[in-house]
């Protein structure tokens, strides 16, 4: 009653990418790879990132949420203002 409804969230589609053909021709690649018939693949450490995030459930729910954590310099300034407060109410001065 009181809260403003959140607005209708944004959903991007691609029209041109065909994400299960692409990844049909990596497990092929990967196949043939392990046949031995292509050449071991060098390291690229593009490979590998994320891989954590999909292993978590908290982490990919806050990525597909878009939250950021709060900043240390955010925290530090909320709590030299606490001290402040805590400091004026004891000494009279507010």
């Amino acid at each position: 009653m009181f809260s403003m409804r959140k607005p209708r969230g944004f959903h991007h589609t691609y029209i041109y990418v065909d994400e299960r053909k692409e990844r049909l021709a990596k497990m092929t690649e990967d196949a043939k790879r392990e046949l031995g018939m292509l050449p071991p693949k060098e390291f690229n450490p593009e490979d590998i990132r994320g891989t954590f995030l999909q292993g978590t459930t908290h982490l990919k729910r806050r990525k597909e949420s878009g939250r950021k954590p709060m900043h240390l310099g955010v925290a530090l300034v909320i709590i030299a203002l606490l001290f402040w407060l805590w400091y004026a109410i004891a000494n009279g001065v507010i």
